[in-house]
């Protein structure tokens, strides 16, 4: 009986290739980055409308700093849930979805966020749409769709973590690897900005009267980059300063971006702390420095149950001619705070793409359904 349901559930999703793809252009064409809060909610009523159309017990979850959250439940099914993730935000600003629209050429389709992860929100919505119309075998499902996981998460967590215990498994739809590979490690990541203060004063009257913050934010940077530490997969880069007002003044403020990455086997608490002991110091007398935000992904480490939900994905997609391994990246996302509380946890398990956060991010279009099929299968085989 399970394998007639997998093959009905295959078969509607093949069947349904024409709506997820108009369901894609239309979430692609639309500007949702994680500081645009209208655009975000826009993506929130379009998958909102999508789950309720489709027959799910859908929710709204209002945020007030980001984009709106959404979630939605299968009303049928035995035991503990299986959790859908994904997000609606993107990296890239106001204008870009008008700049570059939606478009396929041949077996790839372009446009912003069309990877990560427009597309793997419309897996996740058709999966669950078909699961709940032909498979009365499926466990209970549940998706969350979020609207701030391209800053770590900050309004969205709870309702992650909250959502994730208990699960018997979370697929998270970031993109499949360009080997189409799915991921089964992932580096956790600080995202620290902050600032310092000094005093001003005229760069060729009285410079001695000043404390330039320019020249203490550029011995922070300094011993920051000092924390690379490749052997042990640590790394951290300053990606944007700015700082004084003029040529002739010495600057009074500056302030600065920081990206550090690790994986799971690095004290977390004794890196955080490092880093927070280098930006507080004074490195300049009569200067001070402090943090002003601070974003947080965990690391996804491997555990004996993911690795067996990988096998159960593999054996699945093996069933549609499809080759899967589990990679290690560098990047963060949302899976980490999943497998921390526990559950198991299986990321990238999405529509294949990449050049992901650029403006050549690619998505294979024939990788729709059948990461679809993968996945459901998956689900019907717990």
């Amino acid at each position: 009986m399970r394998a007639a349901a997998g093959k009905a559930a295959c078969d509607w999703l093949a069947a349904h290739r024409g709506e997820m793809i108009e369901l894609l252009e239309a979430a692609v064409n639309m500007d949702s980055g994680s500081s645009y809060k209208a655009g975000a909610d826009g993506m929130a009523t379009l998958m909102e409308s999508t789950l309720k159309g489709a027959g799910l017990a859908t929710q709204r979850h209002a945020i007030a700093t980001h984009g709106d959250c959404v979630s939605a439940q299968s009303a049928r099914g035995e035991g503990t849930h299986v959790l859908l993730l994904g997000h609606m935000d993107t990296v890239f600003p106001v204008g870009t979805a008008a700049r570059r629209p939606f478009r396929i050429d041949g077996d790839l389709a372009y446009g912003p966020g069309v990877a990560d992860m427009k597309a793997g929100l419309v897996m996740n919505a058709f999966v669950a749409r078909a699961l709940a119309e032909v498979a009365a075998e499926a466990p209970p499902i549940q998706l969350l769709f979020t609207g701030d996981e391209e800053v770590a998460s900050p309004a969205s967590r709870h309702l992650t973590l909250e959502r994730a215990r208990g699960a018997r498994a979370v697929f998270n739809a970031e993109p499949g690897r360009p080997t189409g590979n799915v991921v089964t490690g992932r580096k956790g990541a600080f995202f620290i900005d902050f600032e310092v203060g000094g005093v001003a004063a005229h760069a060729g009257v009285n410079p001695h009267k000043g404390a330039s913050a320019i020249d203490a934010i550029a011995r922070k940077v300094v011993e920051l980059h000092q924390l690379n530490d490749p052997a042990n997969g640590i790394s951290a880069n300053v990606g944007t300063i700015q700082g004084g007002m003029t040529v002739n003044t010495v600057a009074d403020h500056a302030r600065a971006q920081l990206d550090v990455r690790y994986p799971g086997t690095v004290d977390r608490q004794a890196l955080h702390a490092k880093i927070l002991e280098i930006i507080q110091r004074s490195s300049v007398k009569n200067t001070h420095a402090h943090v002003t935000h601070e974003g947080i992904f965990f690391a996804l480490e491997p555990s004996a149950q993911s690795q067996e939900l990988l096998a159960r994905y593999q054996a699945c997609a093996a069933q549609l001619q499809m080759k899967v391994e589990g990679e290690f990246t560098g990047g963060s996302a949302d899976s980490g705070l999943t497998a921390s509380v526990g559950a198991p946890t299986l990321c990238a398990t999405g529509p294949v793409g990449g050049d992901v956060h650029t403006d050549r991010e690619w998505l294979r279009i024939d990788s729709l359904v059948p990461r679809a099929q993968a996945l459901a299968l998956t689900i019907l085989s717990l």
